[in-house]
C-alpha cells in the first residue's frame, strides 16, 4: 500500500489541494481546488461572524464537510494518507481545529477577560486525524498544523515570508498576498512589520458582475489595443476626454491553467473584432485590475465613471465590467495601497524606499505586474517586482515532504523580529484609506490627495513607475498540478430549502441578493426558498432580510443545522 500525503491552503475565498506520493520523494498526483469558500460571508470577518453567531461547532461542521470534498476530489484512496499538512491565517486554522476562535474576533484583555475567553496557544503541532472531528482520513494520520507568529499573523504570512526568501536578503521589501484578506509584510534592517487588510473579494473575482476566481475561461488580463475600433456604443464625448479609439483584447485561463489569447472586441459595444483560441466564461481579479489600468490609459474610464453610452466596458463572450465592480475593486485596491503606507510609516521609510516587492497568491500570479503598479497595487518606485505563486499551498506541500519544515517554520516564528500594526487602530491607516474611497469612488484628483497627505505629515505618491524589472518565478499560481492534474469542485456549501409561513412569494429577497444565492419555488399552498450558503454574503449583508415586505424572513434559521420551530428545512449536501 503507498504512503500518500495531502498538502491543503484554507484561503479565505475558497481552498487549494493536492495529493503527494511519499514514496516517490512527494511526486504531485492531483490537484483540487473550490470555487469559493464553504462559509456565508465575503471575508475573515463575515467567517468569524458566523462562527460566533452560530456557534464553533457549526462552523467547524461546514467547513469539515469542504475539506472532505475537496480531499474527495483528489480522487486518492483515503486510507492510503498518512500525512495531512495545513496552511492558512489563524482563523481558517482555528475553525478547522475547532478551537477557541473568540481571541481573534474582540480586540482588548477586558472584553476576552468579560467573556471568560483564554486565548489558545497557536504553536507548531502535529496531532492525528482523530482530533479532528468528522475529518475523513485514517484516525492515526498525522496533521500538521503550523504556528502563528501572534495571534493576528498567521501560518499563511510566515510561509509568504519564508517562501519568498525576503527573511534572507538585506534590501527594503514588501511582500503581499493579493486575496480577499490581503497579508503584507515589510522588512527593513532586519525588522519585519506585519499588517493584515480585509481588502475584500474583488482582486479575486468575486463580488464582481461577471466575476469568478482564477479558474479555466476567467479574463485574467486584458489590453488596449489602438485604432483598431472604438465608437464608445454612440456617446458623444467632448475634446480632451474622449476615449482613444482601439479594442480591448483578452487573455484567458486554459483547462490546464495556462493563459491563451482570448477574443478582442470593441469595448464600448462588445462587437468581436479578432477571434482567440479560448472563450471567456467570466473576468477575474487580474483580469479587474489590467482592465482598470488600461481602462484609465485609455480613457474609456475616468473615476469614478466609465466613459460609454452604457456606462459597460465589454469584453469577450458577453462578459461586462460596470461601475459598481469598478467601486468595489477601488475599494480593494485602496485597502491594500493603505497598508503599503501605513507599515512603511511604523518603519519610518517611505513607499520610495522599497527596492523590491513579492506579489504571492493567484491574484499575484496571474496578474500583469506593470498594470498593477499603475493603479497602486505596488509601489512605484521598485527596482524588482517577483511574482512567486500561491505560498500557503507551496509552505504545506513543503511540510508534507519533510515534517522538518514544521519545526524551521516554529524556529523561525519564535525568532522573528516583528511589529506588527493593526490597521483597525492605525490612524495612519484610517486617514490614507479614507483619502483612497474618495479617490476611487468620488473622483477626489491626485493633487488634492497630495494635498491631504501633505497634511497628515505624509510624503505625496510617486506618480511615474520606475522602470522595474519583473520576475515570474512560476507560469501559474499552483506550478504543479500532477499527474491526474485538476478538479474544480464548485459544489463546495450546503444548499438549504426553508418554507416561511406567510411568505407571499413576491421575490425581493432573491432579486435583492447581490450574490444570486436564493431561488423560490411555488408549492402546494405556499412558497419555498432555498439558499446556497457558499454563495451568501453572510450576516453582514442580511439584504434578503431586510427586503422581506412582509418581514417573515429570518436569514439565520438558513444557517443552523436543526431548527425545531421549523420542522420543514430541508438539508440537501452537495
Amino acid at each position: 500500500m503507498a504512503r500518500l500525503g495531502i498538502a491543503l491552503d484554507l484561503g479565505t475565498s475558497g481552498f487549494r489541494g493536492q495529493a503527494l506520493n511519499l514514496d516517490q520523494n512527494g511526486t504531485i498526483i492531483s490537484t483540487a481546488v473550490t470555487t469559493r469558500h464553504p462559509l456565508p460571508g465575503a471575508n475573515v470577518m463575515d467567517h468569524l461572524h458566523f462562527a460566533i453567531e452560530l456557534g464553533l461547532d457549526r462552523a467547524h461542521e461546514v467547513m469539515i464537510q469542504a475539506v472532505n470534498k475537496v480531499i474527495d476530489n483528489l480522487r486518492i484512496n483515503n486510507e492510503e494518507v498518512v500525512r495531512l499538512a495545513v496552511c492558512g491565517n489563524p482563523i481558517q486554522l482555528s475553525l478547522f481545529q475547532k478551537i477557541e476562535i473568540r481571541d481573534l474576533a474582540y480586540a482588548g484583555k477586558r472584553k476576552l477577560e468579560a467573556l471568560g475567553v483564554v486565548a489558545p496557544k497557536r504553536d507548531a503541532q502535529i496531532i492525528k486525524a482523530s482530533d479532528i472531528p468528522g475529518l475523513n482520513l485514517p484516525a492515526d494520520a498525522e496533521i500538521l498544523i503550523p504556528p502563528a507568529v501572534r495571534h493576528e499573523i498567521g501560518a499563511d504570512a510566515l510561509a509568504m515570508m519564508i517562501q519568498t526568501g525576503m527573511l534572507e536578503k538585506d534590501d527594503i521589501a514588501i511582500a503581499t498576498d493579493y486575496g480577499t484578506n490581503a497579508e503584507m509584510a515589510l522588512i527593513v534592517n532586519g525588522i519585519v512589520y506585519t499588517g493584515s487588510t480585509a481588502a475584500g473579494p474583488a482582486l479575486e473575482g468575486q463580488h464582481i458582475e461577471d466575476g469568478l476566481l482564477a479558474l479555466p475561461g476567467a479574463i485574467c488580463d486584458v489590453a488596449f489595443v489602438l485604432d483598431i475600433a472604438g465608437d464608445y456604443g454612440g456617446l458623444e464625448v467632448p475634446g480632451e476626454d474622449r476615449p482613444l479609439k482601439g479594442g480591448m483584447k483578452t487573455f484567458v485561463l486554459s483547462k490546464d491553467m495556462t493563459v491563451k489569447p482570448g477574443d478582442t472586441v470593441d469595448p464600448a459595444t462588445g462587437s468581436l473584432i479578432e477571434k482567440g483560441e479560448e472563450k471567456a466564461v467570466g473576468i477575474t481579479g487580474t483580469g479587474v485590475v489590467a482592465l482598470i489600468s488600461q481602462g484609465i490609459e485609455s480613457k474609456l474610464i475616468r473615476l469614478p465613471r466609465i466613459i460609454t453610452s452604457d456606462a459597460k466596458v465589454h469584453l469577450s463572450n458577453g462578459v461586462t465590467f460596470i461601475e459598481k465592480d469598478l467601486e468595489e475593486a477601488g475599494k480593494a485596491i485602496g485597502a491594500i495601497r493603505a497598508g503599503h503606507i501605513a507599515l512603511c510609516h511604523e518603519a519610518k521609510i517611505n513607499l520610495e524606499d522599497i527596492e523590491t516587492a513579492y506579489m504571492c497568491g493567484a491574484s499575484g500570479t496571474y496578474v500583469n505586474a506593470l498594470k498593477a503598479q499603475k493603479i497602486g497595487l505596488l509601489p512605484k518606485g521598485v527596482k524588482n517586482i517577483y511574482q512567486v505563486g500561491n505560498s500557503s499551498l507551496a509552505m504545506a506541500v513543503d511540510m508534507v515532504k519533510n515534517v522538518d519544515e514544521l519545526w524551521r517554520m516554529k524556529k523561525i516564528a519564535n525568532d522573528l523580529r516583528q511589529h506588527h500594526c493593526m490597521f483597525a487602530d492605525s490612524k495612519i491607516f484610517e486617514k490614507v484609506y479614507i483619502l483612497e474611497l474618495s479617490y476611487w469612488t468620488e473622483g477626489m484628483s491626485l493633487e488634492d490627495y497630495h494635498k491631504f497627505l501633505k497634511k497628515f505629515g505624509l510624503p505625496p505618491l510617486k506618480e511615474t513607475a520606475a522602470d522595474s524589472k519583473v520576475v515570474k518565478t512560476v507560469k501559474q499560481d499552483i506550478p504543479e498540478l500532477g499527474t491526474m492534474g485538476l478538479e474544480i469542485v464548485s459544489n463546495i456549501g450546503e444548499q438549504k430549502t426553508m418554507v416561511f409561513k406567510d411568505c407571499i412569494g413576491c421575490e425581493t429577497c432573491v432579486e435583492d441578493c447581490p450574490e444570486n444565492a436564493l431561488t423560490i419555488n411555488e408549492e402546494l399552498k405556499s412558497f419555498s426558498i432555498t439558499m446556497d450558503l457558499a454563495r451568501c454574503n453572510g450576516l453582514a449583508c442580511g439584504r434578503c432580510e431586510k427586503s422581506c415586505q412582509e418581514k417573515v424572513f429570518v436569514q439565520k434559521k438558513f444557517y443552523r443545522d436543526k431548527d425545531r420551530k421549523h420542522s420543514e428545512i430541508k438539508i440537501i449536501k452537495r
